[in-house]
């Protein structure tokens, strides 16, 4: 026992640590030959996504957000000229087309030089309630000058729309489901309108104020008469701009424009890519037809090279309404 405390004990341990002394001597300076000969540089390769031309389903279901608000009142016309001889009616009474509401006492000269009196009525033509009324027996009044006004008991929704989803709505459509928050189940709100205010409304008349920088183009739609609203609700409008079935598809970041024309990046066969123009179709913020200019499986790169990342075809960005169903993947 005292001879190996003395002589195996120590050499056991002088050969662990000349071992370990040889592998740091490699290891720091010869390394193994497999090693990248410029480590400056990098080995590795990055490769561009590709996506295959397929086809789907392209649903283009347009949502937005709205409001829920009484129509505009409707103003009670005078039809005739001269004075105001009796108020037949008071602000809150419930009006119809056929109710008067005052007469009005004209004048009219003869051929002879003697005039002609007659006494005329005024009907409120609109249905709802009187909202205002500020006529005084003995007024003058002309033709075409507003008495009153009549709050019809009819309600719309409306919302803004943005110029980008104007391209998905070409078709024009003439009705929407609305979803009332906190209000009744999903009903069909009906003649549906897209207006943009024309260069020039609003200038009063010297055309200096006429531009459209700041309009916003408007969607309205009127709530059926039976479905219980009232004016300040918030809503989802979700505009149907028509379904595309087992047609040609491609993601949006594949194709530079995303309305009527664009361009992709075909991978050739030696992995090169080439620009292709494309033909499309509809879009629902996710995927676009291509109506022309691709073949089923034809692959694509997936972004559009040098596209920005606040590009609102890339991922990630939420996009206003939009399913699409893809053959053979889940929905």
């Amino acid at each position: 026992m005292g001879i190996a405390r003395k002589w195996v004990f120590p050499i056991i341990w002088m050969v662990v640590f000349a071992v370990i002394a040889a592998a740091l001597v490699k290891v720091a300076f010869f390394p193994d030959a497999a090693e990248a000969e410029s480590p400056a540089f990098p080995t590795g390769q990055i490769v561009e996504p590709q996506v295959p031309a397929m086809l789907g389903t392209i649903r283009n279901d347009v949502v937005l957000d709205g409001t829920v608000s009484a129509d505009a009142a409707v103003p009670i016309k005078a039809t005739y000229a001269g004075e105001v001889t009796k108020v037949l009616v008071a602000v809150g009474q419930q009006m119809a087309p056929d109710t008067k509401v005052l007469t009005i006492k004209s004048e009219t000269p003869n051929p002879d030089g003697s005039v002609s009196t007659r006494i005329r009525t005024v009907t409120a033509g609109a249905s709802g309630v009187l909202s205002a009324f500020p006529v005084l027996v003995g007024q003058l009044v002309s033709v075409g000058e507003d008495l009153g006004q009549v709050a019809p008991p009819t309600f719309s929704v409306t919302a803004a729309l943005s110029p980008e989803l104007q391209y998905r709505l070409i078709n024009k459509p003439t009705e929407a489901e609305v979803q009332v928050t906190g209000g009744p189940a999903p009903f069909i709100c009906t003649g549906l309108t897209i207006t943009t205010p024309l260069a020039g409304a609003g200038s009063g008349g010297d055309g200096e104020s006429g531009g459209t920088g700041g309009s916003t183009t408007t969607v309205r739609c009127a709530v059926p008469a039976e479905v219980t609203v009232f004016a300040g609700l918030t809503a989802k409008v979700t505009i149907a701009g028509g379904m595309a079935e087992n047609v040609l598809t491609v993601p949006l970041t594949a194709v530079e424009g995303a309305a009527q024309t664009g361009v992709v990046y075909l991978v050739l066969p030696d992995g090169s890519t080439e620009q292709r123009p494309v033909t499309l179709g509809l879009n629902d913020g996710v995927s676009v037809q291509v109506t022309e200019g691709l073949s089923e499986g034809e692959m694509v790169l997936q972004f559009v090279p040098g596209a920005p990342a606040g590009d609102p075809n890339m991922p990630g960005k939420p996009v206003d309404g939009g399913v699409v169903i893809m053959e053979g993947m889940a929905r």
